[in-house]
């Protein structure tokens, strides 16, 4: 196929491959600091995953619903010289969270810890609460130890733990490595409804808590202890700020425009080439997409990589948007969770049996309440989430499969009186679909699943040491799945590519 070349002269110092959190914040970030930046996108706009859609002139999000960690995210905006209050409109609502089991039972969760500890009380009684105090200290010290060691740090392997020395060594002691996320809750907790609210947050990465280890019982406290909180207009606010700000900074974007492949020469990445046959030449090149979509598809095959992507993926999602019309019902929370009679039974189902839970947890989140999104005129969006195994590696499950699972969800919300017969779902996505629109991740939500205690140490470096001038900015990269983290890995590869592309670093290849 003939090629056009862009002249040499306009090389640039950073070409992004995707519009997604991780590559909008590398973008950002990296144009900031002075870098001269272009970003390729094959949608038509911003936010990859972030999506939303457009039903009788009602716009609604289709991905994340909630953020956490908004301190850190505030600290990004300060990196680019923009006030976070500035450019997004904070929402916090009360309650944030209200779960619901098939025996009647309820719990709300708040702001504030005080708060949600005073609704454990009232719902389950005060030894629940005890355990809850018991659950959430323990929580508590995992994230301050693994905050900087495995979060803010760079992409941590077995020899950087070992060099770090037996003061921080202790410290990675703290993070309770070598137990399972339920071992760790089941030290603390024994209220059986409280044990289902704590083992939910494996889902928050898509994981396993039969399996993966107890590190991750720490997002409890991200969400319960440092809050979680909704984006005036909705969670696609966020990629078109951090856009804005990539803009004031000299950011160039190019939408509808795919990228083909990643060019190396003398093995290292000198630019891409996309779609309509063209080159684009520059210093470094930032891949915010899946893991195994760069090394599967956009990487020449000769090129040798050290970049690990694994078998081992995230669950996936059936997720739909109801038309919840108004009516005298009890007062629905910013997010309902709806758990079934046997919460362990779900994470079989996806992780041992590969098939979606015969009977789900089903996730609703009223874009109105949490987000103050405009309605139809008597209709509130509402997102409704089921979770699912990924796809099948170079397969897809039959249609019917979700046909199922579509109606099981609709029927126990309906049952619940979540919903009734004419709030219709007006949009809907399978993982198949997923798996289409994000290629390489086989429609996993987070990239790798956490599901052992190796896993953490398996995950992509930020910065690709074989294929120097190449960086990894993603869910599928260093630190992990989930907007703030996304935004955090998108930094840390900023913070790199000015280091770097002012030293030369990438250059050189480094020798074993």
């Amino acid at each position: 196929m003939n090629t056009r070349r862009n002249d040499k002269q306009d090389e640039l110092d950073v070409i992004v491959i995707g519009a997604g959190a991780g590559g909008l914040a590398a973008a950002a970030r990296a144009g900031a600091e002075g870098l001269r930046v272009r970003l390729f996108e094959a949608m038509s706009g911003p936010g990859g995953k972030i999506g939303h859609e457009t039903v009788d002139g009602v716009t609604f999000d289709t991905g994340p619903s909630l953020m956490t960690m908004t301190g850190r995210v505030r600290e990004f905006f300060d990196a680019c010289g923009a006030k976070m209050e500035d450019e997004i409109d904070i929402i916090q609502h009360e309650p944030t969270f209200r779960y619901l089991w098939p025996d009647g039972a309820e719990l709300e969760i708040f702001q504030e810890l005080a708060a949600t500890r005073a609704s454990v009380a009232r719902s389950f009684g005060e030894d629940a609460a005890r355990q809850f105090d018991d659950f959430m200290s323990y929580t508590e010290r995992i994230w301050e130890a693994a905050r900087p060691n495995f979060i803010e740090g760079e992409a941590p392997n077995i020899t950087s733990m070992f060099k770090l020395g037996l003061t921080k060594l202790n410290q990675v002691v703290k993070i309770d490595p070598f137990r399972t996320m339920i071992q760790g809750i089941e030290r603390h907790v024994s209220e059986p409804h409280l044990r289902d609210v704590m083992m939910r947050y494996a889902t928050y990465n898509g994981s396993n808590p039969f399996t993966a280890p107890a590190t991750l019982n720490c997002i409890a406290w991200v969400e319960m202890g440092e809050g979680g909180v909704g984006i005036r207009g909705g969670m696609r606010a966020l990629p078109d700020a951090l856009e804005r700000i990539g803009r004031r900074h000299g950011v160039e974007y190019v939408y509808d425009m795919p990228v083909s492949r990643i060019l190396v020469e003398g093995g290292k990445a000198i630019g891409v080439e996309t779609s309509d046959g063209t080159r684009h030449y520059a210093r470094a090149v930032v891949a915010n997409a899946d893991a195994a979509h760069v090394t599967g598809a956009l990487l020449p095959k000769s090129v040798e990589h050290d970049i690990p992507t694994g078998n081992d993926l995230s669950m996936s999602g059936w997720t739909g948007v109801l038309r919840w019309h108004h009516k005298e019902r009890a007062e629905r929370a910013a997010h309902t969770v709806l758990f079934p009679e046997n919460y362990d039974e779900e994470f079989r189902d996806i992780f041992e049996r590969d098939r979606p839970p015969s009977q789900p947890t089903v996730y609703l989140c009223d874009q109105s309440m949490s987000h103050g999104v405009e309605g139809w005129e008597d209709a509130s969006p509402v997102f409704v989430m089921a979770n699912a195994p990924c796809e099948p590696a170079h397969t897809s499950r039959a249609p019917a499969v979700f046909d199922n699972l579509r109606e099981v969800v609709l029927e126990r919300l309906m049952r619940h009186d979540l919903i009734s017969a004419e709030d219709d779902l007006v949009w809907e996505r399978t993982p198949t679909d997923l798996a289409a629109r994000f290629p390489g991740s086989r429609g996993a939500i987070y990239g790798a699943a956490s599901n052992s205690q190796m896993a953490a140490f398996k995950r992509p470096p930020n910065r690709v040491a074989s294929v120097p001038g190449l960086y990894l900015a993603s869910g599928s990269a260093h630190p992990g799945g989930g907007v703030p983290l996304c935004i955090m890995s998108g930094d840390r590869v900023a913070q790199h590519l000015t280091r770097d592309l002012a030293g030369g670093k990438h250059f050189l290849r480094r020798t074993p």
